[in-house]
């Protein structure tokens, strides 16, 4: 745990329970958490190289709707840390490239070319990304970063703790990362995987059992993203 690079690329433990990370949290718990004034503007995304290079890729393989939402992921996700969680300290740029890189798998040229689930088909090596759908794990850890790829991607796709922002964020985000229709569109790309890959990772967010022909909660708590609804 002496190696640097830990805290560096936000490895740091936290816990995998947002019921357990926000208990008695002095800015988030409650029903008025803190919504700092912030705007996406504030929010501007890495200017390197490799930025660009996989900002680039991204919008090559990843169809309109799922790009803009891994960019509102990211804003989302930096907004919930420096406001609830100012002592997280890990390098933007690997947080915004495991944002861009996040939903990968879903690319029409992966989905429906592997048995793998979509998060495991796309990261190959990042944790964040093989484990941002971990959302009914209640015990253990998570990286600070897989924290807050986990807490914005289910704001944005099913409006879950979005009071933990301000609204201003989220009107000016979607303005310059357009939902168009993300709700419906995600719901969609939730029912192709089950129906393709039945043992998918996607499958654990529905009834014990389930089996193609019944249908998905998973697609329908999304398709009911009232958060988000004024936005699609």
């Amino acid at each position: 745990m002496d190696d640097p690079n830990v805290a560096y690329y936000g490895f740091t433990a936290v816990p995998r329970d947002p019921d357990v990370l926000f208990k008695d949290h002095p800015t988030a718990s409650g029903n008025h958490p803190k919504q700092d004034p912030f705007t996406v503007k504030d929010f501007p995304v890495p200017d390197s190289p490799l930025a660009h290079q996989v900002r680039d890729f991204a919008k090559t393989e990843l169809d309109l709707q799922t790009f803009n939402h891994s960019n509102r992921v990211y804003i989302y996700g930096s907004a919930i840390a420096k406001t609830h969680f100012p002592g997280w300290i890990y390098d933007n740029e690997t947080y915004y490239l495991a944002c861009l890189l996040h939903d990968i798998g879903t690319a029409e040229k992966f989905l429906a070319t592997t048995k793998m689930s979509f998060e495991f088909k796309g990261p190959s090596v990042c944790d964040a990304i093989v484990r941002h759908q971990d959302i009914f794990v209640k015990g253990g850890n998570i990286t600070q970063i897989g924290q807050a790829l986990q807490l914005a991607t289910i704001l944005d796709n099913v409006g879950i703790r979005a009071n933990l922002i301000h609204p201003k964020l989220i009107e000016t985000t979607v303005a310059e990362f357009p939902r168009n229709g993300w709700s419906e569109h995600f719901a969609r790309v939730v029912e192709k995987e089950l129906a393709l890959k039945p043992w998918c990772h996607t499958s654990t967010f529905e009834i014990p059992n389930w089996a193609p022909g019944i249908s998905s909660n998973f697609a329908t708590d999304v398709r009911g993203n009232d958060a988000m609804r004024p936005f699609d």
